[in-house]
């Protein structure tokens, strides 16, 4: 489909929409944000109010339903990813959909299928993709600046948030039932799938995920091993009640004539190394860090590009997520899981 002017409609109006994407939405060309839904009426007011987006709503179908909305941005946790996102293809909207793409890759390759049957687009928000950072590495792995690559590691560690607070106050993003299982899912995500967008798609990944410090159900510890198709074998190893002095946020790429690395979630430099010194490249990113990736989405969807982060890309992410997990999660037929030894379902 070709729309001339994208008018978008945000389903869940919540802090990753307040810096990171929802203001990018009216600084890209033929683009607009006419409406905007949370399920708490006076948040989702104030969201309007303070962003200057012209309509609310508290209900997902009435946004949805709204006929000047001909986009839909979906950001609310992943748990109603592949619901509200099946709706407005359904009701003949394209969707762009925040990461991980759902809750595992059963869900993904529902939203797929209804993309498919509707033929409505469906894009996902994996930003790293379009940021100067991560192309400037693409474009020195692909003119052989390190040779051929040979391996990749990833590390992510972080300090629990969790440590000191009641189950009650701990966040979705360690609720398996919502997010699918822990930080993992949130942030590894970002990783993996960039690695995907510089080697293409995983052939083969075994992990173990481990719940170590007790603060909640999910896994908390994770590592894995996976190969491409391209020939590069990576490991990964992510904790998140790492101790302080122990944090880490790391990409590493070894070819056979050089090393680059870089970090993935705070804004550092990428270090290239090889056989003439080494060189470090500074980057700015756009104020929205959603930004080049939502013009990158209207330029697709004005029939001009070729969207770079889509349903298909985005599910071969959560795949090797959920192979990564296996271990910890005892599968169910509907697709979602249960920790294994435990009769809870999530």
């Amino acid at each position: 489909m070709i729309l001339n002017e994208v008018n978008w409609g945000i389903i869940g109006c919540g802090n990753v929409t307040e810096r990171k994407s929802g203001p990018a939405f009216n600084k890209v060309e033929h683009s607009r944000l006419v409406a905007v839904m949370r399920r708490n009426a006076e948040k989702a007011a104030d969201y309007a109010q303070r962003h200057g987006v012209p309509k609310w709503y508290s209900d997902a179908d009435q946004l949805i339903n709204d006929p000047e909305v001909n986009a839909v941005y979906i950001a609310t946790p992943p748990g109603t990813h592949a619901e509200y996102a099946i709706k407005a293809m359904r009701a003949g909207k394209p969707v762009y959909v925040e990461k991980p793409m759902a809750r595992n890759y059963q869900e993904c390759k529902e939203m797929i299928r209804v993309s498919k049957e509707t033929g409505m687009p469906l894009f996902v928000a994996y930003s790293r993709r379009t940021l100067p950072a991560f192309l400037k590495v693409k474009e020195l792995i692909d003119n052989g600046i390190i040779g051929q690559p040979l391996t990749v590691h990833v590390q992510l560690h972080k300090t629990a948030i969790e440590k000191d607070l009641p189950p009650e106050e701990h966040s979705w993003h360690v609720n398996p039932e919502i997010a699918g299982a822990g930080h993992f899912f949130d942030l590894a995500s970002h990783q993996l799938d960039y690695l995907d967008f510089l080697f293409g798609p995983v052939i083969d990944v075994h992990g173990i995920a481990v719940n170590q410090a007790g603060y909640y159900q999910a896994e908390d510890t994770v590592t894995g091993t996976f190969r491409f198709g391209n020939g590069v074998v990576g490991t990964g190893n992510w904790c998140f009640v790492a101790n302080e002095s122990s944090v880490a946020d790391y990409i590493g790429i070894t070819g056979t004539s050089g090393k680059i690395t870089l970090p993935c979630f705070i804004h550092g430099e990428v270090k290239l190394s090889n056989a003439q010194g080494t060189i470090n490249f500074s980057f700015q990113n756009p104020e929205n860090i959603s930004h080049n990736l939502i013009r990158n989405v209207v330029n697709t969807l004005r029939g001009e590009e070729e969207c770079i982060s889509t349903g298909e890309t985005a599910a071969r992410t959560s795949a090797v997520l959920d192979e990564m997990v296996k271990n910890y999660y005892a599968p169910r037929n509907d697709g979602n899981r249960r920790i294994k030894g435990s009769c809870r379902n999530l």
